[in-house]
């Protein structure tokens, strides 16, 4: 375990230090209040406590700050891991400005909406314990939140392969697990799974409805409807649950009305496009088609066959022996041809020497004549032919 310690550190730092300056100040602020928690009871004075939240108390810093308060050394650990992972993976898209807009929305929509679902539950039960005894702080909103935006940036990334589980599950799933560890009792309060459901309902709501991009504002996909949160089986209860209070909430003009445009101008048929769905929806398909076609031609090099050295050497022995075959007809190779090539030489060097002799025309022609025939046989008998002509004349 020591030997991973290092290496952890040393990639915590290089992911830190590649961040913004708002991920690194967040970061910051949860490890220092997690220093202060050892000397002050900070869940008290910063954390959201419904009967503090209200009036005649008001306490309303608290849902600003309960977003980056923990007691523990594991909600450090997941406060910072969430914002780092928001700021490697949303905020180059967003920015840091947006990341910044979002984490205040998220933060303060689930500390209040929190805060008010206990003030009701203690209308309905007179129990003060719901007011005074419950205290909301931790990243468990601003994690569902998360969630929620990376199911619409990359709901299509594959998390676990056995089983095989994509990341736009990953908002239900959570909310699951909280559930279950709150009725195995291992959660002390209902409090981290109500800032949960609240940070992903409020996120939900700011990314569908109000965030601002280039291309307008919000996404009405169908891919991000709300109905997209529950298993196939459950969608089309919920689709028209959702509906209705889609609908009332337009009315109570709390959620705009969904935009349709016409394009008569166009040359094909008409075109009917929803705000937030072309452009996005489109490039991000197109980036995961391309990613899966470049995993599948990788797997099909790697399992292409390569030839082998034996058969490179067995190619190398024939192209030799194809070179040594003889380039001349009937079996003659340059090499003969050449050493006849002398013969003929020898009887012009005869017939020169013989020409320069002038003491009679009869000896010159005997003398080319007998330099002509001993060219035909010897090239030495030219040179004899020259020695003996002065001497038989």
């Amino acid at each position: 375990m020591n030997r991973y310690l290092p290496v952890a550190r040393q990639h915590f730092l290089g992911a830190l230090a590649s961040t913004s300056v708002v991920v690194k100040s967040i970061s910051a602020v949860v490890l220092l209040l997690y220093l202060l928690s050892w000397a002050v009871d900070t869940p008290y004075a910063l954390g959201v406590t419904p009967g503090y939240l209200f009036p005649p108390n008001f306490w309303v810093w608290t849902l600003v700050t309960h977003g980056v308060v923990e007691e523990h050394v594991w909600g450090v650990a997941a406060s910072v891991g969430t914002v780092m992972a928001c700021g490697r993976l949303l905020e180059p898209l967003w920015g840091a400005l947006e990341l910044l807009i979002f984490f205040a929305v998220v933060n303060i929509s689930a500390g209040l909406l929190a805060g008010l679902s206990y003030l009701l539950t203690y209308v309905a039960t007179f129990d003060l314990d719901f007011l005074f005894d419950v205290r909301v702080h931790g990243a468990a909103g601003f994690l569902g939140g998360v969630l929620v935006a990376l199911k619409q940036t990359m709901g299509d990334t594959t998390v676990l392969r056995v089983p095989q589980v994509r990341l736009k599950a990953a908002p239900a799933l959570v909310l699951l697990l909280l559930a279950l560890l709150r009725l195995s009792g291992l959660l002390e309060s209902a409090a981290p799974l109500a800032a949960y459901s609240y940070g992903a309902l409020s996120g939900w709501v700011y990314l569908r409805f109000y965030q601002r991009h280039s291309r307008g504002r919000g996404d009405m996909s169908d891919h991000f409807a709300f109905a997209s949160f529950f298993p196939e089986a459950l969608q089309p209860a919920v689709g028209l649950l959702a509906g209705l209070v889609h609908a009332a909430l337009v009315k109570m003009k709390v959620c705009r009305k969904m935009v349709k445009r016409y394009d008569v101008g166009a040359p094909s048929s008409i075109t009917i496009s929803l705000p937030g769905t072309d452009p996005q929806d489109a490039e991000r398909r197109r980036q995961l088609a391309l990613k899966a076609l470049n995993e599948r031609l990788k797997r099909v090099e790697d399992q292409s066959a390569w030839p082998s050295m034996d058969d490179e050497e067995d190619d190398e022995d024939d192209e030799v022996t194809t070179d040594t075959q003889p380039l001349l007809p009937g079996g003659r190779d340059l090499f003969s041809s050449s050493s006849s090539t002398p013969k003929p030489a020898g009887g012009s060097v005869g017939a020169s020497l013989s020409s320069t002799a002038s003491s009679s025309s009869s000896v010159s022609q005997s003398g080319g004549a007998v330099s002509a025939g001993g060219g035909a046989q010897h090239p030495e008998s030219s040179i004899i032919s020259f020695e003996d002509a002065p001497s038989r004349s």
